[in-house]
């Protein structure tokens, strides 16, 4: 049988392909990079840089370090319209670089691990949500927990949760932990909390002649930005305890006493910068201040007048339920109510530099799916003398003692 067709040549396909133009194979090539780097950045692994010393000297300002996605579970985007590369804001041209057009809810994948105690955790700022155009600080809520606000004077936007600013803490207390401040000290579930070598406090040094010599405080790194004087003979020192020991030892030091913010001695005007910003109440201080329980996912807590500060925002917020108080009766989505059962878990961030940090002292909780990824290891680390070779591709955690 004769079957010429099968063997006939399709002229069309076997023409040679034009090849593609400089132009084109450039566009390629920066479209699967786009794709392929957004993919690691949302799944896998992120570049973070600390901007404030408010975990010094853990981790410190101009440490490049990589956030892991996958150890907690990477969050899925819940604005997923956004400029590759850019958190929320324009370089160079300012505005959004995002749409709320499309919004996803929260949803995280599996991961090698939960938040634990004691991590140092990259978040999405709780209060970020609402931030003024021209300044950070003082913040939006600050303005408005003190009647300060106004809209014609301080413009201000609003980002989703996964488009607040970036904050790396340590995760000091985790879903259900007490948490207490007593003379300074940090207590977890009533006992000391783990002690990491690079805490810094501060710390009153009186000397007897009148001079504190910095370069000698230079010598054991502390920088000059953590000494000031505020008497002749008087001078506070911002470093770490074993410093401590070394500075007493100086022939002129005569005194050394850790700086405490006691709530009899300061009362209200440091009492309302930390939460919950009620005095009557709560009138706590960055050095004592709680017992707290941190809300846990499925657990009821009584509600009434007396501590509704402590979950209002929590609740109307994170939660996003409507909360109101009318006749001295709390109604929550139009209903009385005396109890609220926690729909996520909760936690209590703090930085290592305690007296130089915003942190959960003064914003509160940081809910679960504000949550970005644990701080790996460190990349790139440098100062104004160069580049810190010891802090390069070490991990997180070997710094920390």
């Amino acid at each position: 049988m004769n079957i010429p067709y099968i063997s006939k040549k399709n002229t069309e396909n076997d023409k040679p392909k034009p090849k593609k133009g400089i132009l084109r194979e450039w566009l390629d090539a920066a479209v699967f990079a786009i794709v392929a780097a957004t993919i690691i950045r949302t799944f896998f692994i992120e570049a973070y840089t600390i901007p404030t010393p408010s975990m010094e000297k853990s981790l410190l300002v101009n440490d490049y370090l990589f956030v892991s996605k996958m150890h907690y579970g990477a969050r899925l985007p819940m604005t997923p319209l956004a400029v590759p590369f850019v958190h929320n804001v324009m370089p160079i041209f300012g505005g959004k670089s995002y749409t709320t057009a499309v919004q996803w809810k929260y949803h995280r994948l599996w991961g090698f691990s939960k938040v634990e105690r004691y991590d140092d955790v990259v978040f999405n700022f709780p209060e970020g949500d609402t931030v003024f155009v021209e300044t950070s600080n003082p913040t939006y809520y600050d303005l408005v927990r003190y009647g300060r606000w106004d809209k014609t004077v301080h413009p201000y936007i609003t980002h989703p949760v996964d488009k607040t600013d970036n904050y790396i803490k340590r995760c000091v207390g985790i879903a259900g932990d007490i948490i207490e401040i007593k003379e300074g000290v940090l207590y977890v579930n009533h006992q000391p909390a783990k002690s990491f070598r690079f805490v810094q406090q501060e710390y009153f040094v009186k000397v007897n002649n009148g001079y504190l010599n910095t370069d000698d405080l230079n010598s054991i790194g502390i920088l000059n930005d953590d000494i000031r004087q505020i008497a002749p003979n008087v001078y506070i020192v911002n470093t770490i305890k074993e410093n401590i020991e070394i500075i007493k030892k100086y022939q002129n030091v005569t005194e050394v006493e850790q700086v405490i913010l006691k709530k009899e001695e300061f009362g209200k005007t440091v009492g309302e910068i930390c939460f919950p910003h009620d005095t009557t109440h709560f009138n706590w201080t960055k050095d004592n201040f709680g017992p707290l329980t941190i809300p846990k996912k499925g657990e009821t807590v009584q509600l009434n007048l007396d501590n509704i500060a402590l979950y209002q925002r929590l609740i109307e917020t994170y939660e996003k339920h409507k909360l109101e108080i009318k006749d001295q009766t709390i109604f929550i989505d139009g209903q009385a109510a005396t109890s609220y059962t926690f729909g996520m878990d909760y936690f209590w961030m703090m930085g290592d530099n305690r007296h130089n940090s915003l942190d959960s002292r003064f914003w509160g909780f940081v809910p679960e799916d504000h949550v970005v990824g644990k701080a790996w290891f460190i990349w790139m680390s440098y100062d104004n003398n160069g580049i810190r070779w010891k802090r390069l591709l070490h991990s997180v955690k070997s710094l920390e003692n």
